[in-house]
C-alpha cells in the first residue's frame, strides 16, 4: 500500500507509523495531518476512500469524524464566550428559557460543556429523523429530568451533546450551529470541515464501516474492563441509554444523515481540516488567523471534570467540552486538549509544543476513546518531537 503526501524533515516516524497501521492494524483508508507553530509538517493519506474498497483515497478526501465533532462544537461555545456573547457561569435558562424545566434551572453553561449537565439520556429516544430536527432534539433535552443534580458529577453526553450545544449556539446567535461554525470558524481559517455537509461536497466523502485488525506489538490494549463490558450490556445502564438516545442508530453513509447538523456525532472533515482548526486555537495559521486568544486557549484545557465517568465508566477528564490527557484518552502530552471520535478519528492541540493533530479514517473499530491507530501515530509524533 502506497503512502501519499509529505512530511517535513524530522517527522519521518509519523510516515512509518502511518504505513504500519495498514500493514498491522487493518487500516483501509485514512489520512493524518500535523501542524507545528501554525505550519503544516505532516500531510499523509493512503488506502481507499470507501471502507469496502474502490476509489483510492485522494488529497482532500473527507470522512465522518463522529464524536471528534464535539471538540469543534465546544470551540464554538468558547469562541462565543471570548466575544462576550456567552457567560459560562450563567444558567443555561438565561439563553434558553425552556431548559429550566424538570429541575434544571440551576444548570450553568459550563456544566453543559463539561458533561456535568446530568442529561446524557432521554426517557424516550429519538428516531434518526427526529434527531436530525433541531427543534425536536432541543425540546427533548429541555423537557428531560436530569439523572443527577447538575454540576455535582460528570458523565459523557454521547448523543444529547448535539442538542445541548446546538440549541445554545442557536439561541445566542440566532443561527444554526452548522452555519455558524462554517462562517465563523472553518472558513476564516481555511479548514475543510462541515457540520451539515453541503451537497457540493458529497463526492469527496467516503463510505465508512466497521473494521477489525490484529493488535500490533506495543500498541495500546483496547480490551474493555469487565465493568465497562457489563455497562454496555445492561439495557438499563446510563451507558447503554446514553448511546441509544438515538434509536435505531443512523446510517452514517446516508446523504440525509450527513446533511444534518448533529454536533455530538456527525461532523465531516479532512485530517488537514481537523488539524488546521485546532492549530487556530493555539496560534496563527500560516501567519494569519488565530481564533482563540491565549486566555481562551488556557480556558479550553482547564480541567472541569475528572474521575469515574457515570456513562463511560472509566475515569475521564474534561475541560470545557474538550477531553484532556488521561489514561482513558491519551493525547499528545499532559498539556493537550482535543476530542476523539468513537472507533477512529482524533483532533487535538498542544499549546506547549505548538502542535496540532488530525486523523480521520473510514474504518471504525471497537475503541471508544483511544483507537490503537491514532495512538500509534501519537507515539511516533512524540518521538519526532523529542
Amino acid at each position: 500500500m502506497d503512502v501519499n503526501g509529505t512530511v517535513a524533515e524530522g517527522f519521518e516516524p509519523v510516515r512509518e507509523a502511518f504505513a504500519a497501521n495498514f500493514a498491522l492494524l487493518g487500516e483501509r483508508g485514512a489520512a493524518v495531518a500535523v501542524y507545528r507553530d501554525g505550519h503544516r509538517v505532516v500531510d499523509l493519506w493512503g488506502g481507499t476512500r470507501d471502507v469496502d474498497g474502490g476509489t483510492p483515497w485522494e488529497a482532500g478526501t473527507a470522512q465522518i469524524v463522529r464524536s471528534a465533532t464535539k471538540g469543534v462544537a465546544a470551540a464554538a461555545l468558547l469562541l462565543l464566550h471570548q466575544r462576550g456573547e456567552l457567560d459560562l457561569d450563567a444558567p443555561v435558562g438565561t439563553y434558553w428559557p425552556e431548559y429550566k424545566a424538570a429541575g434544571k434551572e440551576h444548570t450553568q453553561v459550563r456544566h453543559l460543556l463539561a458533561h456535568r449537565a446530568g442529561v446524557p439520556v432521554l426517557d424516550r429516544p429519538l428516531t434518526p429523523a427526529e434527531a436530525a430536527d433541531p427543534d425536536l432534539g432541543a425540546a427533548a433535552v429541555a423537557a428531560q429530568a436530569p439523572a443527577w443534580e447538575p454540576g455535582t458529577d460528570h458523565g459523557y453526553h454521547a448523543q444529547t451533546y448535539s442538542w445541548l450545544t446546538g440549541e445554545l449556539v442557536r439561541r445566542v446567535t440566532g443561527r444554526p450551529i452548522g452555519e455558524w461554525i462554517a462562517d465563523e470558524m472553518a472558513r476564516p481559517v481555511g479548514a475543510d470541515l462541515w457540520l451539515g455537509l453541503p451537497e457540493a461536497e458529497h463526492a469527496r466523502v467516503g463510505r465508512v464501516g466497521p473494521v477489525e485488525g490484529p493488535q500490533a506489538a506495543g500498541a495500546l490494549r483496547t480490551r474493555p474492563k469487565r465493568a465497562v463490558t457489563e455497562a454496555y450490556a445492561d439495557p438499563e445502564s446510563l451507558t447503554r441509554r446514553a448511546f441509544a438516545a438515538i434509536t435505531p442508530l443512523p446510517d452514517e453513509n446516508a446523504l440525509s444523515y450527513r446533511a444534518a447538523a448533529l454536533p455530538a456525532s456527525n461532523g465531516i472533515a479532512t485530517a488537514d481540516g481537523l488539524a488546521r482548526l485546532y492549530a487556530s486555537l493555539i496560534g496563527e495559521v500560516d501567519g494569519g488567523t488565530r481564533l482563540f486568544t491565549p486566555e481562551t486557549t488556557e480556558l479550553a484545557r482547564t480541567e472541569q471534570s475528572a474521575g469515574a465517568d457515570r456513562v463511560l465508566v472509566v475515569g475521564t477528564r474534561f475541560g470545557l467540552g474538550h477531553m484532556l490527557h488521561g489514561s482513558a484518552s491519551p493525547l499528545l502530552s499532559p498539556t493537550s486538549f482535543g476530542h476523539p471520535g468513537r472507533g477512529g478519528a482524533l483532533g487535538l492541540a498542544d499549546p506547549e509544543t505548538g502542535v496540532s493533530f488530525g486523523y480521520v479514517t473510514n474504518g471504525f473499530r471497537q475503541s471508544v476513546t483511544a483507537d490503537p491507530r491514532a495512538q500509534a501515530l501519537l507515539r511516533a509524533l512524540r518521538s519526532a518531537l523529542a
